[in-house]
């Protein structure tokens, strides 16, 4: 590699670090914070539901992760955003990504919330009912603190596989890292330095998440200890 080639890959690179981090600020990091909460929010109730003693509740949770977790989620936002306008239904590309990466996480967190709270030995909860609790009031007191601590690592993990997946936001257009690293690839004819640029800030956010997860599950340790 020439000097004069060296310094015009620096210089390409120096010069779309700034865009690559603003789209992420502005479409990566949002996407993904939104999406997770929705996500865990709807996680949460289907989980709940798939614990349910209702038959049509467990049936229907039962179905929605069945979906979601057996269709790719590439194809899930295309049938959103390619078709359903076919429908008549015609989604924005950023609300469009928050519903199917929301939809999709959403069932993938539902089965770790599930197996945390399966995880508490059942003499736990039999013993709450034996002092007059009732079922929500044994699982908010007594269950779901301790089925959170058991859940904080997959979900942690879930979370900064997210971070990753919205890049796939790209495909429906949403002008997010990778999207912006393909239009100054497309720009500058320099594919490989702008995707390993991209893959750099990627790898930088997945690890300061990484630190906060570790941060979190101690944070757990300590109040269990305690």
């Amino acid at each position: 590699m020439t000097n004069e080639r060296l310094e015009r890959i620096i210089g390409i690179l120096s010069d779309a670090f700034f865009p690559i981090i603003k789209a992420g600020l502005t479409y990566t990091v949002p996407l993904t914070l939104i999406t997770f909460a929705l996500g865990l929010s709807l996680a949460f109730i289907t989980a709940l539901a798939r614990l349910s003693d209702f038959a049509i509740l467990r049936a229907i949770a039962r179905f929605y992760v069945w979906v979601f977790r057996g269709t790719p989620l590439l194809v899930q936002l295309f049938i959103l955003f390619y078709g359903f306008p076919s429908l008549g239904i015609t989604l924005d590309p950023f609300p469009t990504a928050i519903i199917g990466f929301t939809l999709n996480k959403g069932a993938y967190s539902s089965e770790i919330i599930r197996a945390a709270i399966l995880s508490i030995p059942k003499g736990q909860s039999e013993a709450a009912y034996s002092i007059n609790m009732t079922k929500w009031q044994a699982m908010r007191r007594i269950i779901l603190p301790q089925a959170v601590r058991v859940a904080i690592p997959p979900l942690g993990n879930s979370f900064i596989s997210l971070i990753k997946d919205t890049s796939l936001a790209a495909t429906i257009t949403v002008t997010e890292m990778f999207q912006k690293g393909q239009q100054v690839a497309a720009v500058t004819y320099e594919p490989l330095w702008l995707y390993i640029e991209v893959a750099f800030v990627y790898l930088v956010f997945s690890t300061f998440l990484s630190y906060f997860q570790s941060k979190l599950e101690i944070h757990y340790e300590r109040n269990i200890a305690k």
